[in-house]
């Protein structure tokens, strides 16, 4: 009996310190560096935005249609820091939240993590002959 309200009581105590103790996993910085606000509400992006990726990534892919409003290019174009220029790193915009829910991320193994510059020329310019 004693040991249960040993438990009961140290259970009580975590739970009303709770506020008062750092949190383990660091918070994830979220900034968004450019633009009024973001392409879909704040809860739809933290919820589905691997899905959304990922069908926008299949309509270039597979379908050859090319839009802006979900394209990775243009998340890392808004989100990337101005410090650093990159959406990685300790306090990087993607980073960040996927060391906090310890999601891999692995669409920067083959794209850009940083905002492209335009290019000055036109890209038929640009195309070797």
């Amino acid at each position: 009996m004693m040991g249960l309200l040993a438990v009961l009581l140290t259970a009580a105590g975590v739970a009303l310190a709770g506020d008062k103790q750092p949190a383990r996993v660091a918070l994830p910085v979220i900034k968004i560096e450019k633009g009024e606000k973001c392409v879909e509400p704040t809860a739809e992006m933290r919820r589905n935005h691997m899905n959304l990726i990922s069908h926008q990534r299949d309509r270039t892919v597979h379908d050859g249609i090319r839009t802006v409003k979900h394209s990775l290019k243009n998340c890392v174009d808004c989100h990337a820091s101005p410090k650093t220029n990159s959406v990685l790193g300790k306090d990087g915009f993607c980073e960040s939240c996927h060391a906090y829910a310890a999601v891999r991320m692995d669409c920067f193994e083959c794209h850009s993590s940083a905002p492209r510059k335009a290019a000055s020329a036109p890209l038929a310019e640009r195309r070797a002959p």
